[in-house]
């Protein structure tokens, strides 16, 4: 063998051996997928070809701990180009946030080969054209957010084969069609918003009887006929406004059906079968049938992962029963044994145990994380090194300090079982720390979060300093730059939210009594005064987003403000996106709308429209409520079910404080201080007589 030879050879094995095997055809696409998605080079200048994806210096992307691209996180950058069909070149990509952007064009169909991608955020963008179908492949898919985009065509009826799918938000579109009744085959569906846009037909049986929903937003189409009664489970959360061709029973404002949909529940053969469509052409309206699954012509191994009815002979029906016979009778022997050995921790017996949150000690002796962890490598993780926070002494900033191991045996690794509640950047569990307090454990993600560090970190200080007894209060932190999370740890407050106090029934059990809705207003004063004052280590602050759902009311009915501060943690896309549900209730004051800022007097807008709600026992403030209240027609703005059970001098007076507060001119609002000021003491507050 020649020296040439080897010299050569030696070359090729050093050159292959140093090279990650997937460095440059993920930077290839990551290169190309720059070009498309920031044509003009303004916003992405850190994506060069040089660089190093996974060595911290490329602008929104995290890798997994074996370096690969696992997440890009580009929200509200301003981008203004299209998405690449490069972007299936990123194969282990789970996450994936391009949402408040400028992007326009088609969305690539590649996108559907991205088998591991778990959040899909395209929301709030220029896309145009329709839905890929192919997008029905991606197995490992749990949040679709195709939102506020110019989307044609209608729904994929593919869509239904994404077992794993928890959240679709198609709203404010242009779609049309008819509500696929393959979305019922979404079990872990708890999230359906197809409101403003241009569907017709009714809403599918199947959809309705979905086992988790627990949102159904379709206002604004041309929905029609009889509403599947499976959706009065859902109360406030089916949303179902400007739908006129809608019909039922049970459901408040919408009128009811005809005699004529109610004999049998008779649908009509569905399209292209049996002249289905021949019979559906001199249908009503309200009979229009629901959309149904039309399968191609396919074989079962071409069409993986629908749900078929087919007729099978007695021989498979025979051979189907045996299997899973022998499936149960090996399941069972094998736990059996595992747990002979009591070996716990496998997957199988950790869903079996179901451990109680009562015995938190107990389950943590497991050790490891089930959860994937992400490697951010741009240093984000302000409490790592031993760092305290600035203007805070070491006791104050251990004293805050909750390590992984504590947050994940508090909430049992983040068990379904625990969760409270999910929006689109946080969610909240329930928790049971080691000396038994219960709490609450907000879960952040960092894509949710500012991206400098020091912006970061003093919202966190700010979120330190607040303590006040009308402010849920924070009991610790934890960030981990290896997960990319912050979890915020706050007090357990056991009676929920006021909206549970509001819209009630007469002779329900959560009516407040007088005395003690003037005790909560007084609460909430003090609480936003509080946090509009300055004091030693604590700046004035605005609260932003002051909603009844913000007020939790504790055993003693004190209410309690929660997320203060929380909006120093968070980008501006963020709190935008939380905002849209106060701005739809009318906490939103109306200069807002021009000046697109927060200022004390927004909140005390706010805290106006939580007095009216209080006294009114009402969630909908409505003129009529407002003018009653002008003219102390107590009757028009006093909670009925208190059957004239309170006193005519104190209404008045939250009457005018309510009227003033939420003055349409900002600078006629009185300050809380001066809010405070006119209610007085309140002597019997938190002793919740009963009458």
């Amino acid at each position: 063998m020649s020296p040439k030879f080897l010299l050569v050879f030696s070359l090729l094995i050093f050159f292959s051996s140093s090279a990650h095997p997937l460095t440059n055809p993920e930077l290839e696409s990551l290169l190309e997928l720059k070009s498309s998605l920031d044509p003009s080079n303004k916003y992405l200048t850190s994506w060069v070809r040089r660089g190093e994806p996974c060595g911290g210096a490329f602008e929104g992307l995290a890798c997994n701990e074996v370096g690969q691209v696992a997440n890009i996180s580009l929200q509200g950058k301003g981008l203004r180009g299209q998405l690449s069909p490069a972007i299936s070149g990123l194969k282990n990509l789970t996450g994936l946030y391009l949402h408040y952007n400028s992007l326009f064009g088609p969305i690539p169909k590649e996108i559907s080969s991205l088998s591991h991608l778990v959040d899909l955020y395209l929301d709030v963008n220029n896309f145009s054209g329709s839905i890929p179908p192919e997008i029905g492949n991606m197995e490992s898919l749990q949040v679709l957010q195709l939102g506020y985009n110019q989307l044609t065509g209608s729904i994929p009826t593919e869509l239904g084969s994404l077992e794993k799918l928890s959240v679709l938000a198609l709203q404010s579109n242009h779609l049309t069609g008819a509500i696929p009744a393959s979305l019922g085959n979404l079990e872990t569906l708890v999230r359906l918003d197809l409101s403003f846009n241009h569907l017709f037909g009714s809403i599918p049986t199947p959809v309705a009887e979905a086992p988790l929903l627990q949102s159904l937003d379709i206002r604004n189409n041309t929905l029609s006929g009889n509403v599947p009664l499976a959706l009065q489970r859902l109360n406030e959360g089916f949303q179902y406004a400007n739908n006129p061709g809608l019909c039922g029973v049970g459901f408040l404002a919408m009128k009811a059906c005809p005699d004529s949909d109610h004999i049998g529940q008779i649908r009509p053969e569905p399209y292209g079968q049996g002249g289905g469509a021949a019979m559906a052409s001199r249908l009503p309206t309200q009979n229009i049938p629901e959309t149904v699954n039309l399968l191609p012509n396919c074989s079962q191994a071409q069409c993986p992962g629908t749900r078929r009815k087919r007729s099978h002979s007695s021989v498979a029906v025979g051979f189907v029963v045996v299997s899973l016979a022998l499936s149960i009778i090996s399941v069972f022997i094998f736990t059996k044994y595992r747990r002979t050995k009591q070996k716990l921790g496998t997957s199988f017996e950790l869903s079996d145990m179901r451990p109680s949150i009562d015995h938190p000690r107990e389950f943590c002796r497991k050790n490891g994380s089930p959860l994937i962890s992400l490697e951010y490598s741009n240093g984000w993780d302000p409490l790592s090194d031993g760092r305290s926070f600035s203007g805070f002494s070491n006791e104050v900033t251990q004293g805050l300090r909750f390590n992984l191991e504590e947050v994940e045996c508090a909430t049992q690794h983040f068990s379904p079982a625990n969760l409270l509640g999910k929006s689109g950047f946080l969610a909240v569990y329930r928790g049971v720390l080691r000396d038994g307090s219960i709490v609450a454990v907000k879960r952040i993600s960092k894509s949710s979060c500012k991206a400098e560090e020091a912006e970061f970190l003093k919202g966190l200080n700010v979120l330190a300093s607040l303590r006040h007894e009308n402010l849920v209060r924070l009991r610790g932190l934890c960030c981990s730059r290896g997960r990319g999370e912050c979890f915020l740890v706050y007090d357990f407050v056991a009676n929920g939210n006021l909206l549970r106090y509001l819209d009630l029934k007469d002779g329900d059990p959560n009516v407040l009594e007088w005395s003690t809705r003037v005790c909560i207003i007084h609460g909430i004063s003090k609480g936003v005064r509080y946090l509009h004052s300055h004091k030693l280590n604590k700046p004035a602050l605005v609260h932003q987003n002051i909603s009844a759902k913000k007020v939790l009311i504790d055993q003693r009915f004190n209410p309690m403000l929660l997320d203060s501060g929380l909006h120093k943690l968070l980008t501006n896309d963020t709190v935008f996106s939380a905002l849209k549900a106060s701005a739809a209730m009318g906490y939103l004051a109306p200069e807002y709308t021009i000046t697109g800022r927060f200022t004390e007097k927004s909140d005390v807008y706010a805290f106006g429209m939580l007095v009216f709600q209080v006294i009114s026992g009402r969630r909908k403030i409505t003129n009529a409520i407002r003018v009653g209240a002008e003219s102390l027609r107590f009757q028009d703005f006093i909670d009925p079910n208190l059957h004239g059970r309170f006193s005519e001098s104190e209404a008045a007076k939250l009457a005018k404080i309510a009227l003033n507060c939420t003055h349409d001119s900002q600078g006629e609002r009185p300050s809380m201080d001066e809010v405070v000021s006119e209610l007085g003491n309140c002597a019997n507050c938190y002793r919740s007589p009963r009458f």
